[in-house]
């Protein structure tokens, strides 16, 4: 497989690359039910199945497909894999864990198999697999149990050996980054960091690494309680080609942080807001037309290098989103002083 890793980084100096939209609400839009999510092959299985999207790379195969083929007409540049709760801890919420391999693989396959299609038709516009780590359903950081505040469900090293067979299982499938994406917790992403490298080393090639957290409230802060810059901060040792927000928070929230975020962080950015906030049903209501509206302004100010749609988000907005930052220059690298730059919850810069 060849590695894209400059043609990626050269595409992000020329313009502003197209992310794409949220999987889940256009899987919603199929309106599955229990059997539609076991297929032939789980008919039978022992637990309630349906929620666990990312079996359908297994069931519904030609679904995950569409999908994608959807998001890369309206305009995307980087397809995300249908893994974001792939990894074993994630999928034991249906006694499912063995089969997180396969489900990482075939994902990264069936996204592989349809860039490759519209990258053949247009050469001049490649596509990019991004192979998806999301941060699990457990947090090393925070105690589950308001009575006991040292208790932890998850270990670093239980994380790290999750990270590692899930990224393993992307490479081989075709991925050309990795996306560590809707961190709430940074130690979680300090662990699939540190996996990302053992499976490169394992693999024998290194790609490149996007890392996303998210601002979970109007606070500013993650769930871990950290501020963008302390985030940032935390995560800066890794190099990751770029480093973003996404979730959460609708653009109109999630602006000030974008801002901050594009002020101290010396790689390029990426930022994938939903669609609003959720009204009291659970769904979203900003339309394309009003949602492009805050992000074309975010690339008018210089804030962005990568930008696509979270929850709530269809290839409408992904498609809006391309149409009016087509002729917007990306956000320039800043130099930034040398210093030492540490993180609590709150940043430490040092001269």
């Amino acid at each position: 497989m060849p590695n894209k890793s400059a043609a990626l980084k050269e595409a992000l100096k020329q313009r502003i690359l197209i992310l794409d939209g949220a999987m889940g609400t256009m899987i919603q839009e199929y309106k599955f039910e229990e059997e539609d999510y076991r297929g032939e092959r789980f008919k039978d299985w022992h637990v309630l199945v349906k929620g666990n999207n990312d079996l359908l790379s297994l069931t519904q195969p030609g679904v995950i497909t569409d999908i994608h083929r959807k998001y890369l007409a309206a305009g995307a540049d980087i397809i995300e894999t249908n893994t974001f709760n792939a990894t074993t801890i994630s999928m034991e919420d249906y006694e499912m864990g063995s089969l997180s391999r396969e489900i990482n693989l075939e994902s990264a396959k069936l996204a592989r198999k349809i860039c490759d299609e519209f990258t053949e038709k247009e050469p001049h516009k490649p596509r990019y697999v991004a192979g998806v780590l999301g941060p699990t359903s457990k947090t090393c950081s925070i105690s589950p149990d308001v009575n006991d505040p040292g208790y932890r469900n998850i270990t670093f090293d239980a994380l790290v050996e999750a990270y590692i067979e899930s990224t393993l299982a992307l490479i081989e499938g075709g991925a050309d980054l990795i996306l560590i994406e809707t961190i709430f917790d940074t130690l979680n992403a300090k662990a699939a960091s540190f996996a990302v490298e053992e499976a490169f080393e394992h693999a024998g090639i290194t790609l490149p690494v996007m890392i996303s957290g998210t601002i979970t409230d109007a606070s500013g802060r993650t769930l871990s309680g950290q501020t963008t810059e302390a985030f940032y901060n935390s995560i800066r040792h890794i190099k990751p080609i770029s480093i973003g927000l996404n979730c959460a928070l609708g653009p109109d929230l999630l602006r000030p942080y974008v801002e901050e975020l594009s002020r101290v962080c010396e790689t390029f950015t990426s930022v994938h807001p939903n669609a609003g906030l959720p009204n009291e049903f659970g769904e979203y209501d900003l339309e394309a037309d009003e949602m492009s509206v805050e992000i074309i302004d975010w690339g008018k100010e210089g804030f962005i290098n990568i930008v696509g749609g979270c929850c709530g988000t269809t290839p409408e907005h992904i498609k809006a989103f391309a149409n009016g930052l087509a002729q917007i220059k990306p956000r320039s690298l800043p130099e930034l002083d040398v210093r030492m730059r540490l993180a609590g919850l709150e940043a430490c810069n040092l001269n």
